[in-house]
């Protein structure tokens, strides 16, 4: 058995995953069997170092997985170090593992272990996850909104005590990823990382409203020609369809082909 560590994390916060936010990562969400075995197998080729998180994240050990038994339905994965806490882990309901293959991450749950052997030596071994998280963020290009026809976010953000409050500012910039809101001082301080921004509504000219729900993934002081202060906010769309994604699509193609004739004398 390779090297591995584990942890209690009894004074840390829970370790909130991506797997366990299914309604904001959708589109990386894998069910086919088939893509489910293959990652899996891959994991055992590249003897990927596993992450096994239990307890609400406050626990964890290293391990890797070392078999993938489809006939079965059962897969095995490394004991870790430390006996206490492999008997935690035995009476976990779930686990959540993390690795990653080509720099990207991926993310499964694992119900109740038991324990088995593996090339004679201790393990774990539990039923097949039947998804699969792969967590791959296209580089989108990001299209500078026209000053000419300016492009808004309408949505709802809802302050900590409960209460609505509507939003409506600038989109300086657009992606098949996300948007770059204009947001002054005073909008900017209720928008953290992780704020949600539900019922957005853009209106892409020429094109007709896009609808879907935000969430805040960075912010940033920026200021005009003229030195007054905003702030950029990056925001990620949230379970985009592909309907929406092509038209949104459509839109930057077209305003970037529009502004590259412009430069060319063209138009």
């Amino acid at each position: 058995m390779e090297e591995t560590d584990s942890r209690m994390l009894t004074d840390e916060r829970p370790v909130r995953l991506e797997i366990e936010r299914p309604e904001e990562h959708a589109r990386f969400l894998l069910q086919s069997k088939v893509e489910v075995l293959a990652i899996l197998r891959s994991l055992v080729q590249r003897r990927a170092l596993v992450s096994a998180y239990f307890e609400q994240g406050r626990s964890f050990f290293l391990t890797s997985v070392v078999e993938v038994d489809a006939g079965a339905g059962r897969i095995v994965i490394d004991n870790g170090r430390d006996e206490a806490i492999n008997q935690a882990a035995l009476l976990a309901e779930q686990l959540h593992l993390v690795s990653t293959l080509d720099k990207v991450k991926i993310q499964f749950r694992l119900g109740r272990l038991s324990e088995t052997r593996s090339g004679g030596l201790p393990a774990f071994t539990a039923a097949l996850p039947d998804q699969l998280l792969r967590l791959q963020r296209r580089e989108y290009f990001r299209l500078t909104t026209p000053v000419t026809r300016p492009v808004r976010l309408v949505a709802t953000l809802r302050r900590t005590d409960g209460s609505a409050l509507p939003v409506d500012t600038s989109i300086l910039d657009i992606s098949g990823g996300g948007v770059g809101l204009m947001a002054a001082p005073g909008l900017a301080a209720l928008l953290p990382r992780g704020q949600r921004l539900n019922d957005g509504r853009i209106s892409l000219p020429d094109e007709g409203l896009l609808t879907a729900n935000l969430l805040v993934c960075n912010k940033g002081e920026e200021a005009t020609r003229g030195g007054a202060r905003y702030f950029r906010v990056g925001c990620e769309f949230l379970g985009l369809t592909g309907a929406r994604m092509n038209m949104l699509q459509r839109y930057i193609t077209r305003i970037e082909r529009e502004r590259k004739a412009r430069l060319s004398g063209m138009a």
